[in-house]
């Protein structure tokens, strides 16, 4: 396995000062935003599709620092029931395959999006019961107008491409737990699979090691973000998991991203590197810092520390003992 960082951390770095710090601190590879949430302070899209000595001379430099792009990200919604949003979103999807293809990139992350819940919705809507009936309603004109067919055609793009897809399972979109990632790279294709985050599985009380057992046997983990989750249950009992409160409110938030570590366990993160290793899963692990109350250099640091002490390096040997 690999130790890298998800590089939005550092947009108000130049792309030059971002792999400095990046490499002052011994990491391997770095997960770059091609636009969309992430932004672009680190990538202009269309000057490298355009130009093959932009392309060389952009991986040199990353090459010079002891750098490899482990996934090119364009989280969006590209199945928004705003045109513009939906178009935006869905070139930037579109131009991010054909740059990773170009780059030897070989995973382009994102979210599946959400869609309105017909076909006059203008806004999003993310029905997660199936009561009242217009909630399912909803949910089958998502899946079955929207949601497949999208990623079906983004399926043969990718494989044409050679590039798998990382979905980020994300509360708030319509693939965000493993059953639905299954369901979605079901009907869509095999180079649909997930960016496993386990930060957003604890707050949805999905047990990331089980998670990683279902997706991992299905061959469905093509990245995975580090970060944590604290569950605050006194806050859970007055909020719910499902707390609009903003996230600076961390005192009485049900739930906060917190840094490796900080949320649970180095046995529990232990295990979940154990269950990746155990099922194919052997790239890279890349740092995403979303803790409020720690700086991004603290933050950042404590989960270096705390993944270089349980990660697994190397093949392992011959049984000798049995």
């Amino acid at each position: 396995m690999k130790l890298g960082v998800f590089t939005p951390l550092f947009n108000n770095l130049s792309f030059e000062e971002m792999i400095d710090v990046v490499s002052s601190k011994g990491l391997q590879m770095v997960e770059i935003g091609t636009g969309g949430s992430p932004g672009n302070a680190h990538l202009d899209i269309d000057k490298l599709l355009a130009s093959s000595d932009a392309r060389q001379n952009y991986l040199a430099k990353l090459a010079d620092k002891g750098l490899e792009i482990s996934a090119l990200s364009a989280h969006h919604n590209p199945i928004s029931p705003l045109p513009k949003v939906a178009q935006e979103a869905d070139e930037l999807m579109r131009k991010t395959i054909k740059l990773a293809s170009l780059m030897n990139v070989p995973v382009v992350n994102g979210f599946s999006g959400v869609s309105g819940g017909n076909a006059t919705d203008t806004q999003v809507n993310w029905p997660v019961l199936p009561w009242p009936t217009e909630y399912n309603d909803n949910y089958e004109y998502q899946w079955e107008k929207k949601l497949i067919p999208y990623w079906k055609d983004i399926n043969t793009e990718a494989t044409a491409a050679g590039v798998k897809i990382g979905i980020e399972l994300h509360g708030g979109f319509l693939a965000h737990t493993p059953y639905t990632m299954l369901k979605l790279r079901d009907g869509a294709g095999d180079a649909i699979g997930c960016n496993f985050d386990p930060s957003h599985l604890w707050w949805q009380g999905i047990d990331p090691v089980a998670a990683i057992k279902i997706l991992g046997e299905a061959g469905a983990i093509n990245h995975f973000h580090a970060k944590d989750t604290y569950l605050d249950q006194d806050n859970i009992n007055m909020h719910g998991l499902t707390d609009m409160q903003p996230y600076s409110d961390v005192k009485s938030r049900a739930w906060t991203f917190r840094s490796v570590g900080c949320g649970h366990s180095l046995q529990d993160w232990s295990d979940m590197i154990s269950a990746l290793r155990i099922y194919g899963y052997d790239y890279v692990l890349s740092i995403e810092h979303e803790d409020p109350i720690m700086s991004i250099d603290e933050g950042l640091n404590r989960a270096i520390t705390n993944l270089r002490s349980i990660m697994i390096n190397d093949q392992p040997s011959e049984m000798w003992w049995a």
